[in-house]
């Protein structure tokens, strides 16, 4: 196992995706708010939880749509975290890419980095409990957006957007990986 050729795998389904959705719709994204970030994050994360939970899934989309969606929207927060929300679509597609691309490195770089130091932990986890990682850092960075982004002592809203995304990739790799097996 390759876990930096397993992500790059995985995020390239998620650029991808980025991708086409910006084809369809352009950076319309650029007008949410934090908190619409945050919430969107929140249904993915609630709707993945509730499959899990009940093992009941009626609209029949995949859990990995929803992980990537959450690996999307994060960096959709990093980005509107950079630049502020804006009135209108005022970014061009190409630079909206470029910052994607910027926020994505910083990602892998970052999780090469904990991976390091946290011997590949998340191998060992359950995706249950990996989804309630995501779930809790989306209500963190709501409780931090409720605060006017301010925090006495703890990462801000941008290191559990980082989180997020790095965590919904390695539950991506691990549905891989079940595919596969």
């Amino acid at each position: 196992m390759n876990t930096e050729k397993q992500y790059d795998t995985v995020t390239h389904r998620c650029r991808e995706i980025f991708i086409y959705k910006m084809k369809d719709y352009g950076p319309s994204w650029r007008i949410m708010r934090p908190q619409t970030v945050n919430d969107q994050l929140f249904i993915k994360a609630k709707r993945i939880r509730e499959i899990e939970t009940t093992g009941v899934n009626l609209v029949g989309e995949s859990i990995d749509g929803e992980l990537m969606a959450i690996v999307n929207y994060s960096i959709i927060g990093l980005i509107q975290l950079e630049c502020g929300y804006a009135d209108s679509v005022d970014m061009s597609r190409e630079h909206a890419l470029d910052l994607y691309d910027k926020y994505l490195d910083r990602a892998k770089t970052l999780m090469i980095n904990k991976n390091h130091d946290y011997g590949e932990a998340w191998r060992d986890m359950l995706s249950e409990s990996i989804t309630d990682i995501i779930y809790t850092k989306i209500l963190r960075n709501k409780s931090i957006t409720a605060n006017d982004n301010q925090t006495l002592i703890s990462e801000g809203a941008d290191g559990n957007y980082f989180d997020m995304l790095n965590y919904a990739v390695f539950n991506l790799i691990k549905i891989d990986e079940q595919k596969s097996a």
